[in-house]
Order: C-alpha cells, then sequence, then structure tokens
C-alpha cells in the first residue's frame, strides 16, 4: 500500500494505474473522470478507481487536494487468483 498527497496543479495528466485506488478529498472542490462517469467531488468525498481505468480531476480549485491510496495486487482487486500466477 502506498499513500500519498496529490495537489494537481492547472491540468491532471494522470495515466491508468495497475493497482485498485482510493482518493479522499482534503482540499477545494472540482469534478472527477472515472472511465465513463463524471461527477463533482469535495472535502470528504472518497473516490474508488479500479485498475486500469482511465480517470483525471477536471476544473478544481487552486487548493484542491486529496490522499491517494494505491493498495492491492497488480491488476486489481477483481482479479482472480488464477490470473496471479505462481506465488
Amino acid at each position: 500500500m502506498l499513500v500519498a498527497l496529490y495537489a494537481p496543479r492547472g491540468k491532471d495528466a494522470q495515466t491508468p494505474h495497475t493497482q485498485d485506488e482510493l482518493y479522499l478529498v482534503a482540499r477545494g472542490s472540482g469534478w472527477f473522470v472515472n472511465g465513463d462517469a463524471r461527477h463533482p467531488c469535495g472535502v470528504g468525498d472518497v473516490l474508488f478507481v479500479p485498475a486500469g481505468v482511465v480517470h483525471r480531476f477536471e476544473q478544481f480549485t487552486d487548493n484542491f487536494a486529496v490522499w491517494v491510496v494505491f493498495y492491492g495486487p497488480e491488476g486489481g482487486e477483481s482479479r482472480s487468483p488464477a490470473d496471479a500466477g505462481p506465488a
């Protein structure tokens, strides 16, 4: 597991990640694109992104920041044990 504070400035240029993610909005507000969905977000919101899904923040305030938690196996939780290969 990895926890970090993420505070994009101007544009959020994220690319899909190999692990599942949780975001907790710590400051500011904006819009969150998660695959084909787009939702408003603000302080206290918790957002989930499955591994491999295109996502980004848009139209966020200048003070916008989120805690991001990367966790679980490469490929995400939905990956079956058979897909994981040898231990």
